[in-house]
């Protein structure tokens, strides 16, 4: 991948030796921009120092990347999907993986220099300083073999993709989501180590450009949402190919030739799987190595990530932290919700505190998954008496009309005050129907609330207004838009 970047010179090694900041942030990508944006509109002097490429995680090697070649593999797959409407026919096939990979490079080039670097000029109080690895000092950051000096300091140096602890790990042929997107050759076929959302998300992408597909959890796919989702997520990427082995241990891994190998113990038995990669797709890892942490007493967790109180500061007075490097929610708006809140705690006198009580999260499978508050489980743990509500979309007319009804819609509220507690979408676009779910949250709405508002008929979104009835009577009785 290419990743020059022209920031327009907005920074000299001269201008910064002989300068002193209010702020010095550490990471140049959503969560640095944010805290040095919201501090320099505060009047404030920042220094935004590098840490790896301009622009982080999201720009260059996570959601921009992963989500043009995810829309990529929608547009091959739909292609045969077309035969679901009478009369239709379609094939698809991937004639070029490389011009695929080159156009998603193009893409990531394109919005790297648009949305980070030539942003920079236009904030004067924001000098970028990119001269090698930086260390916290008493009084600032240490970067190039000199002294940056700030009051106050917020770390924002992201994550990477975490490499578990499997015998032979290191010596099998390996990808990451990172390498994965760089491969020069369409593989043949991939084990994918994990089911978390970017597992799920990669390894759909993958099986629709032709790689045979398998992915192996220790839990169930996406377990951290609810069972039912769960389980029509498994179902429907097996029906599309994928082998899932899950509830699996990982014994070890190995290079078999030029080919990865990999023995796991499924339900007692063992069994000795190969592929071209493996795929780690079993977390992420704070980017903490270097910044001097322990010595300037800022504490970390058994991952590595900075803890962070509510007000985003760190265990030692003046420093803060924000993104993926704390222990706290891993997206990239969140990250940047999260600096802008340090920023302004840490130099423009203000109070507040991170809240992700109405926090979205998406995972971009075809149907997508997306959800908001709490699960029933956790809903349960916290002490509420609890109602659900589950509605397939066999019961959502713009589900029907599409001749696609993958998918289901479950809402979690408590019993007692029929305040809405959390939902989950899975749906084709499911993703552009959660935030009207947010809103609910937001403003405390009931069931009974958002089951009396009105939407707009065939249309994806009505399937909450249906999900909200079905607490009180059997949709599958009402007439079009009879609710």
């Amino acid at each position: 991948m290419d990743q020059r970047v022209d920031t327009h010179d907005c920074c000299t090694p001269d201008s910064a030796k002989t300068r002193e900041f209010d702020l010095a942030v550490i990471g140049a990508g959503s969560a640095g921009f944010s805290a040095a944006i919201t501090a320099a509109e505060g009047g404030k002097r920042v220094a935004l120092i590098g840490h790896g490429t301009i622009g982080g995680t999201c720009v260059n090697v996570g959601c921009v990347p992963s989500k043009t070649m995810i829309r990529a593999a929608e547009a091959l797959h739909s292609a045969k999907a077309a035969q679901r409407f009478p009369g239709l026919q379609g094939e698809a096939r991937v004639d070029d993986w490389a011009a695929l990979v080159a156009a998603k490079d193009d893409l990531v080039g394109t919005l790297r220099q648009k949305k980070y670097a030539d942003l920079l000029p236009g904030y004067d109080g924001v000098t970028y300083i990119d001269e090698g690895p930086a260390r916290l000092v008493p009084d600032g950051v240490e970067v190039g073999g000199r002294k940056i000096t700030a009051s106050k300091v917020i770390v924002a140096t992201g994550g990477r993709p975490a490499v578990p602890d499997i015998p032979g790990i290191l010596d099998a042929p390996t990808r990451d989501s990172t390498s994965l997107l760089e491969l020069e050759r369409l593989p043949e076929s991939l084990i994918f180590l994990g089911g978390g959302y970017i597992g799920a998300e990669l390894a759909q992408m993958m099986a629709r450009m032709g790689t045979r597909v398998t992915i192996v959890c220790r839990s169930r796919l996406l377990s951290r949402t609810e069972p039912e989702v769960s389980d029509a997520l498994t179902a429907t990427l097996r029906a599309e190919g994928i082998t899932i082995l899950d509830g699996v241990r990982y014994d070890a891994a190995r290079r078999d030739g030029d080919r990865a190998g990999l023995t796991v113990t499924v339900g007692g038995a063992s069994r000795e799987l190969t592929a071209d990669h493996l795929v780690l797709t079993t977390g992420r890892a704070p980017n903490t190595e270097g910044l001097g942490l322990t010595e300037m007493g800022v504490e970390t967790d058994r991952r590595g990530a900075i803890k962070i109180d509510d007000d985003m500061a760190t265990t030692r007075p003046g420093i803060y932290a924000a993104g993926d490097v704390t222990d706290r929610d891993q997206f990239v708006y969140m990250a940047a919700y999260g600096a802008k809140l340090a920023a302004r705690n840490a130099v423009l006198g203000g109070a507040e505190r991170y809240d992700n009580v109405a926090m979205p999260w998406v995972v971009f499978t075809d149907p997508q998954v997306a959800g908001v508050g709490l699960t029933e489980a956790q809903a349960g743990e916290a002490g509420h008496e609890i109602k659900t509500s589950l509605v397939g979309l066999d019961n959502v007319p713009r589900a029907l009309a599409a001749r696609d009804t993958r998918g289901l819609i479950k809402l979690v509220a408590d019993a007692r005050t029929d305040r809405l507690l959390g939902g989950v979408i899975m749906a084709p676009e499911g993703a552009d129907s959660v935030q009207t779910l947010v809103m609910a949250l937001t403003f405390g709405m009931t069931t009974k609330a958002l089951g009396e508002t009105i939407f707009p008929y065939l249309t994806t979104v009505e399937g909450l207004k249906l999900a909200a009835q079905t607490f009180d009577k059997d949709v599958a009785k009402l007439s079009c838009c009879a609710g």
